[in-house]
């Protein structure tokens, strides 16, 4: 696996100077507690610190290219690009997942596919992509793989589902929606939050995510499919 981490690298036409930063951002935590001979560090630190950067290499496209775009759109469109299920997406379609080293009850349990965990994943790569080459390599990554996804409108819509499933229920006035967070767990800089939405009172679908506000987002998101398919 660490072989083929190279072999993603060439891909990209990314030659990392510290190769031990590239294996650490596809390291997931379960890899290290199986391996602790290894010495392998897990990805969390990478993870924290391309959050940042993302942030920042998204907050600059948005200012350069769309000069009339007021401060409270721009933070919208922001959210929609950096949330956990674009950055699943960006993921899937580079496929990170097949480079990850997992420990084994991770990979029985499908955590090649965990939204969640394939979001960190990239947001650490390009943790590592920021510390071995600086901010413009970085940039230059986005450039080529993120940046004409937005040029296109792909996040237009900013993804608000809770404003899109009131319109859709409150057609009838007697119809009541309120969410709720029933579970929270990992550490204080990685949570992972699980909210319910209800429907008059009876709890429809749940939704989870990094933030409360995401994992609310993922609920509405899944009522919706769920409302217009019937």
């Amino acid at each position: 696996m660490i072989m083929n981490l190279h072999e993603l690298a060439k891909k990209f036409d990314i030659t990392f100077d510290d190769e031990t930063l590239l294996i650490q951002a596809f390291t997931h935590s379960s890899y290290v507690n199986e391996h602790r001979k290894g010495r392998y560090l897990d990805n969390e630190r990478l993870e924290f610190l391309g959050d940042a950067v993302l942030e920042l290499g998204i907050s600059q496209y948005l200012y350069k290219e769309n000069i009339a775009m007021p401060e409270g759109e721009m933070t919208k469109r922001r959210a929609s690009i950096v949330c956990e299920e674009s950055l699943y997406h960006f993921a899937q379609e580079l496929q990170f997942g097949d480079y990850i080293l997992l420990g084994k009850g991770e990979e029985r349990t499908g955590g090649r596919e965990r939204p969640a965990l394939l979001a960190d994943v990239f947001e650490a790569f390009l943790g590592a992509l920021f510390l071995d080459q600086g901010y413009n390599s970085v940039i230059s990554f986005l450039e080529q793989y993120i940046f004409p996804k937005i040029t296109t409108g792909a996040f237009s819509h900013g993804m608000d589902y809770k404003s899109q499933l009131q319109e859709l229920v409150q057609k009838d006035k007697n119809v009541t929606i309120a969410y709720q967070i029933i579970d929270e767990k990992g550490p204080s800089h990685n949570k992972e939050f699980q909210a319910q939405v209800q429907i008059n009172g009876e709890v429809h679908k749940i939704g989870v995510g990094r933030t409360k506000k995401e994992a609310e987002q993922r609920a509405a998101k899944h009522a919706l499919d769920s409302l217009t398919l019937n």
